[in-house]
């Protein structure tokens, strides 16, 4: 992940608690994402007014300390963030029980799934350019929902207009070829957008 320098001391101390439950680390929107067999269980990242571990199906942690939150409630269904404003808020030993049960929860296959008859939401970003180019709005809706899905949480989750234009141009071609988002991963990572302008989300 771009290295965030209000936050840098502070994450590097996460990361370490992070690698020290095995998880494999791996890069994914613009930040270091920690996997379970491939399958995304937490990362963490610098903000303006905190840094952050989210865990991707968070949902189905007990969060008997309700450290938790739900960043985009209405929106965000199975996501949830645990904020941090110092490091002195960094507990080590909570963090670990965290985590340790979200990869329990992954060994049990407890994960979120689209219910079916939920509307996929497409940011405006995203929907402008369909709305504007009928051969790519053809071949969006030719993408599984899944890929669908993924694309719009990859447009949605930057902060910038100008992450989110810059994140659209690189994904236009992918979804012209039938290709999702982590199909590309997994061979030659999506070029990252902190490579050229920082953590600027």
């Amino acid at each position: 992940m771009t290295k965030n320098v209000k936050w840098a001391d502070e994450l590097a101390l996460v990361k370490k608690i992070i690698e020290k439950t095995g998880l494999t680390r791996t890069t994914k929107w613009d930040a270091d994402v920690y996997t379970w067999n491939g399958k995304n269980i937490v990362s963490c990242g610098g903000f303006k007014d905190y840094f952050a571990l989210w865990f991707y199906d968070g949902v189905f942690l007990k969060d008997t300390r309700k450290m938790l939150v739900n960043a985009q409630t209405g929106k965000t269904k199975a996501l949830r963030q645990w904020r941090f404003a110092s490091a002195d808020e960094i507990d080590e030993t909570l963090i670990l029980d965290y985590i340790n049960e979200a990869i329990q929860n992954a060994q049990e296959g407890k994960t979120w799934a689209p219910q079916k008859g939920d509307p996929l939401e497409i940011p405006e970003t995203l929907e402008r350019a369909l709305r504007n180019d009928q051969k790519l709005k053809n071949a969006f809706g030719n993408l599984t929902e899944y890929k669908q899905k993924e694309y719009a949480e990859y447009i949605e989750s930057a902060r910038r207009e100008e992450t989110k234009q810059s994140r659209l141009e690189k994904i236009i071609p992918m979804i012209l070829n039938g290709i999702g988002l982590n199909d590309r991963y997994k061979k030659n990572p999506l070029p990252d957008d902190h490579k050229k302008q920082g953590r600027k989300r």
